[in-house]
Parts: structure tokens; sequence; C-alpha cells
């Protein structure tokens, strides 16, 4: 809390200058009458645990977490919810007088976005995503309790893939595949890019048979302009290529609600940030 009595929070990430969710959390609390301030806290890895520390015992409420920290916050809270367990990440933080909690809001961002904001529907859908790092760690399990009919990784490292098939397995049905493998497969419903390929200059590893007139290509990455996959995804001809701005939002909305106990309504906040979703 802040001497002036506003509880404070923020999101701490390095590099973190690009996030909106500043923006985002300061209309959230205008919109439910929360009096809060929320901060960008740049903090490199090294200095992370000393930076948790010193929010905390300056009365800091609660943190967002953000690249590269989710997995090593994970190994710093006292305690973590089974959701943020299964991610081994944690993006959101509460502080309380007795303990630091985890939580890992990015999977039912994900499916917030996917069902109520897009109107899929997951149940029987075929499901490909690209790439097996942190991000695709943090949204396999809720994917999986949608209960589609299948759920395919790809990676260029097959073994990568294979672990996650490994981790998730009790979840339900997931296969791994190459990149090279995917090439063969046939259309998916839904295709989420959950790799940063385009975004650093590489080349696309996007398989073209996985994307047919009734597909839907979701880049779990967002910016001001369309990025490499989600151009990609509308020269194959996909039904809809859409960015994660609706996810990003969603995750939000659901720290939101664990630190201030009220839900905003995220509709009004993506209109008001003139986002297409």
């Amino acid at each position: 809390m802040t001497a002036n009595g506003i509880d404070r929070y923020g999101v701490m990430g390095y590099p973190v200058a690009h996030s909106r969710s500043p923006v985002i959390h300061r209309l959230f609390a205008l919109q439910t009458g929360q009096n809060i301030q929320y901060d960008l806290l740049q903090v490199a890895p090294d200095k992370l645990e000393k930076a948790l520390q010193q929010f905390r015992r300056t009365g800091g409420k609660g943190l967002n977490i953000t690249v590269p920290h989710k997995g090593e916050v994970a190994r710093l809270v006292d305690r973590m919810s089974e959701r943020a367990s299964c991610a081994g990440a944690v993006n959101t933080i509460v502080f309380s007088d007795d303990e630091v909690f985890g939580e890992n809001t990015d999977g039912i961002g994900l499916i917030r976005d996917l069902t109520t904001n897009l109107g899929l529907n997951l149940p029987n859908a075929k499901i490909l995503i690209l790439g097996a790092g942190g991000a695709t760690r943090g949204i396999v399990a809720p994917l999986l309790e949608a209960k589609p009919e299948s759920l395919f990784i790809a990676n260029r490292t097959l073994s990568r893939a294979s672990a996650l098939v490994s981790r998730f397995s009790s979840f339900g049905k997931v296969t791994a595949c190459s990149f090279e493998d995917a090439q063969s497969l046939p259309a998916f419903d839904l295709v989420i890019n959950a790799t940063s390929a385009g975004l650093k200059g590489e080349n696309p590893p996007y398989p073209e048979s996985a994307v047919a007139g009734h597909t839907i290509c979701y880049d779990l990455s967002y910016g001001l302009t369309p990025t490499p996959f989600s151009r990609w995804g509308a020269e194959q001809g996909a039904a809809r290529s859409v960015m994660g701005w609706g996810m990003l939002v969603e995750q939000a909305a659901e720290s939101f609600y664990i630190w201030r106990g009220v839900r905003p309504d995220t509709a009004i906040v993506l209109k008001q940030l003139a986002i297409n979703a």
C-alpha cells in the first residue's frame, strides 16, 4: 500500500517497457471502482528474488510476472495453485502477511478468448500447437480439459514436444510431432503459434497443410501490426487469423479478480483498447 492508502500492483519482467498491462489494469480499476496503482517494473534475472522481497516489504499486494521470469518465480513462491504447478510457471503473485502465493492465468485467459470472444467450439476440435516451450506448457492442460478430438504439439526438436506429451498425457490425448511431420498432417480446426519464429527473423516453420478454409490461426504473440504468423495465416486462407490481444486481456482480468474479488467486463476493455480481437 502506498502512503496515500492506494494498493500497489505491477508487472515484473525484462524487458517490460512494451507491456500493455498498466493500461489494461487501470481500465479495469476505473470500470470497477477499485483504487489501485499499477506499475511497470523492469527487473534483470539476477535481481529477481531481491526485487520480489523489496516489493512485498514495501507493502505491494500483487504482481504479474512476464518473460523471462515465469519459471523462476515458480521456484520462489511459498505455495502455488495446481494450474501454476502443472504449467511450471507463475504469472500472478498474491502477497499476504503469511505467504507468497503463485497462480497461472494464461491458460484460462486463452480458453476464455477462444470460446467467449471468438465463439470457438473446442470440444471435438482438432488442434495443433506450434512450439514446445514455456508458452505451450501453460496452455496444454486447459486445452485438453476442453475435450478436443485431437491435440498435436509440433516442435523443431521432437524430444521437447515428446517431453510435454509425457507431462500432460494424464489430461487427455496429446501427440508429439516434428515441424516436418506436421507438414503431412491434414488440416486442423485451430492452429496456435507458441513460437517466436518470424519475430526474430528466422524462417517460420509453419505447416501449410495445417490450414484450410475453416481453420482459425491464433498467435499467442501480439503487436500493433500483424505478427508474421498472423499474416501467414491470412495468406493461407484461414477463416480467421488473430493475435493474442484477447488472451492478454482475459488473463489480466483473472489476475484482477484474484487480487480484488471483482471481475471486470473484458469486452468493454477490448473495445476501449480499440483492439480487433
